[in-house]
């Protein structure tokens, strides 16, 4: 059952003889009313935080599936440049030979760079869901004791109710 500030503001008692004092019931009724309302405000900040991340989340993924296809073409290329060299090296002189070698060897460091710049993404990546794991859980965490707290609140109504009815 949700209740909001606003349902445990307009809650109606009747009273009876040895009732409850009037004035003591608003007021616990108003103390109540704006820890959910505190409550509720909690939960819609911990919601846009929870959005917020996964849209980051997913720009990181989106921007490792990029990384990705860009080894995958830089690597495409390293093996065009490597086949485009081995022809040329049968044909043309040792002039030929010694500027394919160059090429080969700025396209292995090339790929080399970008091997360490995905192993730096990785990790940072792994980092970061790391700390979104954490994050959750913490929300969640949090989300349980308001839980418990709306169990307590409901039992104090119970028992409120019962005193009311006796």
């Amino acid at each position: 059952m949700d209740i909001c500030k606003i349902d445990i503001l307009n809650k109606q008692f009747a009273s009876s003889f040895m009732g409850y004092k009037k004035r003591d019931v608003e007021s616990f009724l108003q103390e109540i009313a704006d820890h959910v309302g505190i409550m509720a405000e909690q939960k819609m900040g911990l919601e846009r935080k929870i959005q917020n991340l996964e849209e980051k989340l997913k720009e990181h993924k989106d921007r490792e599936e990029t990384l990705q296809n860009t080894l995958i073409t830089t690597q495409n290329m390293v093996d065009d440049i490597k086949a485009n060299a081995q022809k040329q090296a049968k044909l043309i002189v040792k002039e030929s030979q010694a500027k394919s070698e160059e090429i080969l060897r700025h396209a292995h460091k090339r790929l080399a760079q970008i091997h360490e710049d995905i192993s730096e993404l990785k990790k940072q990546r792994a980092h970061f869901e790391i700390k979104l794991r954490s994050m959750i859980e913490s929300h969640l965490k949090l989300l349980e004791s308001q839980d418990e707290d709306n169990m307590m609140l409901e039992e104090a109504e119970s028992k409120l109710k019962f005193l009311q009815k006796s």
